[in-house]
C-alpha cells in the first residue's frame, strides 16, 4: 500500500530535517584581546597617529583571525574598544572614527577602499575577513555630520556612535550597529534616535548583534530574541567584573541558557580594570570560556555550536519560572532575617544554619526557596540564602529580582554579599526557586576561583535550579538573576547619559 501524499511530504520532511540537523553545525571563534592603549591627552591626536594605534591592535587581531582560520573557524569576534581603547572625550577620539555606511550600499572596502572617502580600518577589517575566508566582528567609531535642521543635533555638528560591523568572508560589509544602552563612562559617544535591532541570514543561522551594556536590557537583546527569533548573538563587549552576579563568563553564560541561544561573547582583557571574561555559550551551557586575572595576554576561544539551537534535540522546553515556588508553603519562617548590600542593592537574608536544609526568604514579591545538603558544614564558612526585588540604580536603572544562595566573604554576617572569589564548601545537593514576575530569568552557578559549572546543574520546567549530582567544586553562588523589564524607566532616563 503506498502511503498517502500528506504522510509522504511529511515523512520527506521530516528525513530533510534530521539531515540538516545532523550536519548543521559551525565553529565559532572569539578573541580576549589585551588592548594597546593610547597615551592619555587632553589634544586630540594627528589622523596618522591614530591609525598607527588602531594598526598596532590590528596587528594583533589579524594573527588572531588567522590562527582561527586554520582551526576551521567559520567566524570571529573581536571585543568592544578592542582596536582604540577607552577613557576617550569626544573630541579626542573624533580622529579614530570613520563614517560607516549602511550596509544595504552593498561594500566590499577591501576591493573599493575609497567609496565613502577614507576608511583604512574598514578596508583592513575587510581584508581580513576576504583574505582568510571568514566573517570578522569588530568594534569601531562611527562618525555621521548633522546639522541646526536636527534639533538632537550636537553642537559639534556630529553623532558620534560606539560602532559593531561584520564583515563576510568576501570582506563584504553585513552589518552596523549603533550601540544603544551606554555605559555611564561613555560621554564621548552619542546613542542612535531608535534603538537598533540589526539582523542578518548566514549560512549557519540567523544572527543577531548588540554591545556589552546592552544585554541588560529589552531593547536591543530581547528583541532581536524574543521577537526575531536569531539563532546566535555576536556580543562584543568591555565588561568589568562584579561579584557575585555579573561576572562576565557568568551572566553571559547564563543569559544564553534564559533566553535559548548561541552567545558568542569576546571581552577585553585588562586585569587593572578587572576586565576578563570570553566565552562560546550554547543553551545547554559553556562550549568554552576564559577568566584570567592574573595574565595579561590575550586569549584564543574556539569551540563548535549548534546553527539552530532552537531545534537541536537538546533544547530545553519552555520553563515556567514561578510554578514550583507558587506551589509550596514557605519553608521556615523569617524571624532571622537580616539585611545586607550587593552592588549598592538591600537583600534580605537568611542564614544557612545547619548542614542540611529548606529555607524560605522574602522581600516584597518575592519569595525564594532553597532546599540544599553540604558536603560538610565548616565553622569557619557562612552561607545566606537572599531575595532582592527592587530597582538597580548604580551605573544604569533597571529593575530586578534576585534569588541566591551564596558564600559571605567571612563568619561576620555584615560581610555578606560582598565579593568572594574563594570558597571551601561542596554541596551534595540544592534547589533553588522563586516566586518570580517575570519569564527573564538567567540560571547562574558559580565555583571556587569563578569557575563555571557546565553540565552539573539543570533548570526544571517549574523553575527550580537544581544540582545533578554533588558540586564538583566549592560553591561560591548559586543565582537566579530576573529581569522586570516592563518596570523599567523609558530610555535615555534608565542609563547614565
Amino acid at each position: 500500500m503506498l502511503p498517502s501524499q500528506p504522510l509522504l511530504h511529511a515523512a520527506v520532511f521530516a528525513l530533510a530535517a534530521l539531515q540538516a540537523l545532523a550536519s548543521d553545525t559551525f565553529i565559532a571563534a572569539v578573541y580576549e584581546h589585551a588592548v594597546i592603549l593610547p597615551d592619555a591627552t587632553d589634544e586630540p591626536v594627528s589622523p596618522d597617529e591614530a591609525l598607527a594605534l588602531m594598526n598596532r591592535n590590528m596587528d594583533v587581531l589579524e594573527g588572531a583571525i588567522k590562527e582561527a582560520t586554520q582551526q576551521g573557524a567559520h567566524i570571529i569576534v573581536t571585543p568592544e574598544d578592542g582596536i582604540y581603547g577607552w577613557l576617550f572625550t569626544r573630541e579626542t577620539i573624533y580622529p579614530y572614527l570613520e563614517d560607516i555606511p549602511d550596509p544595504a550600499v552593498n561594500w566590499i572596502p577591501c576591493t573599493d577602499p575609497t567609496r565613502y572617502g577614507p576608511a583604512p580600518v574598514q578596508e583592513r577589517l575587510s581584508c581580513m575577513a576576504r583574505n582568510n575566508s571568514i566573517y570578522v566582528v569588530a568594534n569601531i567609531g562611527d562618525k555621521k555630520p548633522c546639522n541646526s535642521s536636527d534639533p538632537g543635533c550636537p553642537s559639534d555638528g556630529r553623532y558620534q556612535y560606539n560602532t559593531d560591523v561584520v564583515f563576510d568572508p568576501e570582506g563584504k560589509l553585513v552589518a552596523r550597529y549603533h550601540k544603544y544602552n551606554l555605559f555611564m563612562s561613555e560621554t564621548q559617544f552619542n546613542y542612535p534616535k531608535e534603538p537598533e535591532a540589526i539582523t542578518f541570514e548566514t549560512p549557519f543561522g540567523k544572527f543577531g548583534i548588540f554591545t556589552c551594556f546592552d544585554i541588560l536590557f529589552r531593547e536591543p537583546a530581547v528583541v532581536l530574541v524574543s521577537e526575531l527569533q536569531v539563532d546566535t548573538v555576536l556580543f562584543p563587549t568591555a565588561w568589568m567584573n562584579v561579584l557575585p552576579f555579573l561576572t562576565a563568563v557568568e551572566f553571559h553564560s547564563a543569559w544564553a541558557m534564559g533566553m535559548g541561544v548561541n552567545l558568542l561573547s569576546a571581552n577585553t582583557h585588562n586585569i587593572s580594570l578587572a576586565m576578563t571574561g570570553s566565552g562560546i555559550y550554547a543553551p545547554d551551557g559553556a562550549r568554552t570560556y576564559y577568566y584570567n586575572m592574573k595574565s595579561g595576554d590575550g586569549h584564543l576561544l574556539i569551540a563548535e555550536l549548534d546553527s539552530h539551537p532552537r531545534l537541536s534535540p537538546a533544547s530545553s522546553p519552555a520553563v515556567s519560572w514561578s510554578s514550583y515556588a507558587l506551589s509550596i508553603k514557605r519553608f521556615s519562617l523569617n524571624d532571622r532575617d537580616f539585611s545586607g548590600l550587593i552592588f549598592h542593592d538591600r537583600f534580605t537574608f537568611t542564614e544557612l544554619t545547619k548542614p542540611e536544609g529548606n529555607l524560605t526568604v522574602c522581600q516584597k514579591d518575592l519569595c525564594c526557596h532553597l532546599s540544599y545538603k553540604m558536603a560538610g558544614k565548616r565553622e569557619d564558612e557562612v552561607y545566606v540564602l537572599g531575595a532582592f526585588d527592587g530597582l538597580h540604580v548604580v551605573e544604569g536603572q533597571y529593575y530586578l529580582q534576585i534569588c541566591t544562595l551564596l558564600k559571605c566573604k567571612s563568619t561576620d554576617r555584615n560581610t555578606c554579599g560582598q565579593p568572594v572569589e574563594t570558597a571551601q564548601t561542596k554541596f551534595e545537593m540544592f534547589s533553588l526557586s522563586g516566586t518570580f514576575g517575570t519569564n527573564y530569568v538567567f540560571p547562574e552557578v558559580l565555583y571556587n576561583g569563578v569557575q563555571l559549572a557546565p553540565g552539573e546543574f539543570e533548570v526544571l520546567c517549574d523553575g527550580r535550579l537544581k544540582s545533578k549530582h554533588g558540586t564538583s567544586k566549592p560553591l561560591i553562588t548559586v543565582t537566579l538573576f530576573g529581569r522586570l523589564y516592563e518596570k523599567d524607566l523609558p530610555h535615555p532616563l534608565r542609563t547614565s547619559q
